[in-house]
């Protein structure tokens, strides 16, 4: 008889009430244990070197470090799969969009003690995120590797995008981006070393509605290229990003030039947007001249995808399982065979910027 994997969690928060009701929560699940409580930063810290749990729930407004200040901690020195709950933690708050930026798997409100049907759909919430926390592996956070900050350093900050001739090979090529759970953090270590004179990149990181705003205006705090969520409509142009915002899948077409198409098609995989989508779009678009990427996150999506654009002639990169906070879409794109390179977290940069020097200077006949 096989015995049941249990996620072991440590719950951590000021309130002995609130202690006492999400550990009831978790409890009631077959594969959670509850092991310990924490009622502040300095005492989780403790918890965390002596039990080692899979999972920690998190609370933010706590004494003497608040939980934002702990988690950016703990994801340094000893990474923990981690859902916030806090009253703080609305959904599409800078509390939650900075908690998930920090590497927690999810932030969930505070369920409302006094609100029966409020507490029964805070506790459905909790208890669906300490399950997907305790199925992903949280990796510390990779520097760039000498390798990339070497090639990237005499390009990274200088813009060659005013070279017409340069801009007009960029124009040709794109790169296409997946990315889910850990993505927020993996996108943010490729971004921000490419240099500013890139090809269009159109990336799909599953996300909120409320969230995909405030991300791409973080994202172009640290990025030499312009970043913007995505409109229906927009020109794809060479130096700019578009991410695809909350709830509506994003593809690419020709409608005098090449555009942004949104729409809110059936969920894929679960999700709205998918990465498939974009993926199929890219790979009948624009064929050879585009590289797919596929981050760390949770499911299949970007899979199949990945494969029309291999099959199109398309360059494909993966990242590698170590490097991964969760690993099934990078494991999925493998295992379908979509994968030209399997790289780590701190390599993918260079791996670009390589893509886009041979663009630069390998003039190519027009796609599409």
């Amino acid at each position: 008889m096989t015995l049941l994997k249990k996620y072991r969690v440590l719950v951590v928060d000021d309130s002995p009430i609130m202690q006492a009701l999400i550990s009831r929560m978790l409890s009631s699940l077959a594969e959670v244990e509850v092991v310990a409580t924490a009622s502040d930063a300095f005492e989780a810290r403790e918890k965390l070197v002596e039990l080692a749990p899979d999972v920690m729930t998190l609370d933010i407004d706590m004494p003497k470090l608040d939980g934002l200040a702990f988690l950016e901690k703990v994801m340094k020195h000893f990474p923990t799969p981690t859902v916030v709950v806090s009253s703080l933690a609305e959904k599409g708050s800078k509390v939650s969009l900075r908690a998930v930026e920090l590497g927690a798997i999810r932030a969930v409100e505070k369920p409302k003690v006094q609100a029966g049907r409020s507490l029964q759909e805070a506790s459905a919430e909790i208890c669906a995120a300490v399950i997907e926390a305790g199925k992903a592996r949280t990796q510390p956070r990779f520097k760039l590797a000498s390798e990339a900050a070497e090639v990237s350093s005499g390009n990274a900050r200088q813009s060659s995008a005013t070279d017409s001739a340069v801009e007009a090979l960029l124009a040709r090529k794109i790169i296409a981006i997946a990315s889910s759970t850990g993505g927020t953090e993996a996108l943010k270590t490729v971004l921000r070393n490419l240099p500013a004179a890139i090809p269009p990149m159109v990336v799909v990181q599953h996300m909120p509605a409320l969230f995909t705003t405030q991300y791409a205006q973080h994202l172009q705090e640290i990025c030499a290229f312009r970043v913007r969520e995505a409109k229906d409509g927009d020109l794809v142009i060479p130096g700019q990003l578009f991410l695809a915002p909350g709830d509506f899948h994003m593809e690419v077409e020709r409608r005098g030039g090449l555009r942004i198409r949104l729409h809110q098609g059936p969920m894929l995989h679960g999700v709205r947007p998918a990465a498939d989508y974009l993926f199929e779009s890219v790979a009948k678009i624009m064929g050879q001249h585009a590289l797919g990427v596929v981050l760390t996150g949770m499911g299949r999506d970007g899979a199949s995808g990945l494969l029309s654009m291999k099959n199109a002639g398309a360059k494909t990169i993966v990242q590698d399982e170590k490097s991964s906070v969760v690993f099934g879409m990078p494991k999925a794109a493998i295992e379908v065979g979509a994968a030209d390179q399997i790289v780590g977290l701190n390599r993918i940069a260079a791996k670009i910027i390589d893509w886009v020097e041979k663009a630069k200077n390998s003039p190519v006949k027009k796609a599409g």
